[in-house]
């Protein structure tokens, strides 16, 4: 996560959504940097509300506009699986003995496996209402948007460098789990499916934004 107090404005870092690669690129031009701990620099938008939103409020009078990153879910699962499998065997959170497809049923269980447990792209934008709770949204799928609103911010982009990048591996799928995947994560796909039909970015009224 990074927060530029010049700009008001929070970049939260969604996991596998290609932020790590940005968020290289602008740690220069940000005044706070939550990295290290995957609970700080993936700090979610509750918990952010919880403790980290105050502080900036006291301390800075700061309450800054959110941006965030999504990717299509399914895609987003095969990016962790692959991610995961460069782990050791014997981790707990390794997907090297394991098919894609027993990754992503471990994922839908209620109790997941440690190596299964990522969580999902709505539970980190969503407010404490349980609905989205980031003004700005981006689909990573047209990086183009995301790159033209962080260009009218910052002036000229620096370089995206590629980073995080997970390795290939192999990750078929039945359309019947496909299915499946998409009706149990029906209120994720909800929201992404109006970032895309919204054209790649998404911008929604929070309570207290000025109209």
């Amino acid at each position: 996560m990074l927060v530029f107090l010049k700009h008001n404005l929070v970049f939260f870092a969604v996991p596998k959504t290609g932020t790590t690669s940005y968020q290289a690129a602008l740690k220069g031009k940000a005044d706070i940097i939550m990295r290290g701990a995957p609970a700080a620099k993936h700090m979610n938008v509750r918990k952010y509300e919880r403790a980290f939103a105050p502080f900036l409020d006291k301390t800075f009078n700061l309450r800054p506009e959110r941006m965030a990153v999504l990717r299509e879910p399914l895609d987003q699962m095969r990016s962790w699986y692959k991610y995961r499998s460069r782990l050791r065997v014997n981790d707990k959170n390794s997907t090297a003995n394991m098919t894609f497809e027993e990754f992503l049923l471990q994922s839908l269980d209620p109790k997941p496996t440690p190596a299964a447990s990522v969580g999902n792209q709505l539970h980190f934008v969503m407010g404490k209402d349980g609905t989205n709770a980031v003004q700005h949204l981006f689909a990573i799928e047209h990086a183009e948007l995301l790159n033209e609103f962080l260009a009218n911010i910052f002036g000229e982009m620096p370089k995206i460098p590629r980073k995080n990048v997970s390795p290939k591996a192999p990750t078929p799928l039945s359309d019947e789990l496909a299915q499946r995947f998409r009706q149990e994560r029906a209120e994720e796909y909800a929201l992404y499916d109006a970032l895309i039909k919204s054209g790649g970015y998404l911008h929604t009224e929070l309570p207290g934004d000025e109209s």
